[in-house]
């Protein structure tokens, strides 16, 4: 399954339509939280909102995590070792007050797990790659140099 999610501020119709288009495309199955009470789409699962325990359970049985370049959904991909793609919020387009979401999104590109969608064709071809690299946590050299810094400061 895949699981779509925008956050719980701003809803992200640009995303959310490409994918239920795609998921009558590709026969996939999705269910989107999308903080929009309104929304209407035909092709997938949807609910504006979802409880802790819902989120937790959709997460649960997902294979992908689809989201908007929000921080705390690529840490929750991380977290439980899910492959994410994310696709950067315009506010050239009107979705956000600023452009910071491509900025995390430029950022992102290319670590292990992460992918990056910036039109319907990228996004297309992620969702139908064979095997997506789960992304996780990892021990790079700035990590531990920061953690060992850390340590020695609050520790020491």
């Amino acid at each position: 399954m895949i699981f779509v999610t925008v956050g719980t501020q701003l809803p992200f119709d640009r995303m959310i339509s490409m994918i239920d288009d795609l998921a009558a495309e590709l026969s996939l199955d999705v269910f989107a939280q999308t903080a929009d009470p309104a929304a209407q789409y035909t092709n997938i699962q949807h609910a504006p909102f979802l409880t802790p325990d819902e989120y937790e359970d959709i997460l649960a049985r997902t294979d992908v995590l689809v989201g908007h370049a929000g921080i705390g959904t690529i840490l929750t991909a991380k977290k439980v070792e899910k492959p994410v793609i994310v696709m950067p919020r315009m506010a050239s387009l009107g979705e956000h007050r600023n452009e910071h979401q491509k900025a995390t999104a430029h950022h992102l590109a290319g670590h292990e797990g992460v992918y990056v969608a910036q039109t319907r064709d990228e996004l297309r071809a992620l969702l139908t790659a064979p095997h997506l690299t789960s992304a996780r946590f990892t021990d790079t050299p700035e990590k531990l140099r920061l953690q060992t810094f850390l340590r020695g400061t609050v520790y020491g």
